[in-house]
This record gives C-alpha cells, sequence and structure tokens, in this order.
C-alpha cells in the first residue's frame, strides 16, 4: 500500500529527484514489512491435532463417571474422567485413547 502510494506521488506530485526517493524509501520499507510479516508467522509451530490438547484445562460438559462429555477450547470431547467428576468442574487433559481424552481434576 505505501509503495503504491508513493509511485502515484512520485508521478503526478513529487518534482524528479525527489519521486525516485520516495519510491525507494517505500520499497523499503515494504521490504522490512514482509520481512517482519514472516518472520512474526514463525514464530511457532502450529499445534493441531487431538495430541495438541494434552495438558490443556477443560470444563466438564456432562457427569464424567467414567465416561462423559468435556470441553476443551470450545470444542466438545468424550472423556474418560479418573474420578467421579460433576458439570463446570475443571479437569485437565493428562492423555488420549482414540479421540477418547483422558481427564483428571485439576487440582
Amino acid at each position: 500500500m505505501i509503495f503504491v502510494l508513493a509511485v502515484i506521488l512520485a508521478i503526478f506530485v513529487l518534482p524528479s529527484p525527489w519521486g525516485l526517493v520516495a519510491v525507494a524509501v517505500a520499497g523499503l520499507i515494504e521490504i522490512a514489512q514482509m520481512t517482519g510479516s514472516i518472520w512474526w508467522s514463525q514464530r511457532r509451530h502450529a499445534q493441531v491435532g487431538a495430541e495438541a490438547l494434552v495438558g490443556q484445562p477443560a470444563r466438564v460438559v456432562s457427569r464424567c463417571a467414567p465416561l462423559g462429555t468435556v470441553s476443551v477450547r470450545g470444542e466438545l470431547w468424550n472423556a474418560r474422567c479418573a474420578h467421579d467428576v460433576e458439570p463446570n468442574d475443571r479437569v485437565r487433559v493428562t492423555g488420549l485413547d482414540g479421540l477418547t481424552l483422558l481427564v483428571d481434576r485439576d487440582d
């Protein structure tokens, strides 16, 4: 966006040497912005899949004795609990058995 504005200024508004300066400076700003954007996007690796849920806190949706349902990051999952827990209790995901989360009380 800055580069396009600089080119328009260079063509229609700025006198001869300043137009080239404006385009060069805008080009450098665009390169710096793109480099910063690429660096920012590659800071962390994407965490995907059910394995990324291990260690996450969860909220019990339906009574878990020993099977129930929990909400993790806004998604509902089937869960197997080590101890009986009631709805709205806080638990932590300790493992995975297929697509069933293994959870325990979050003390």
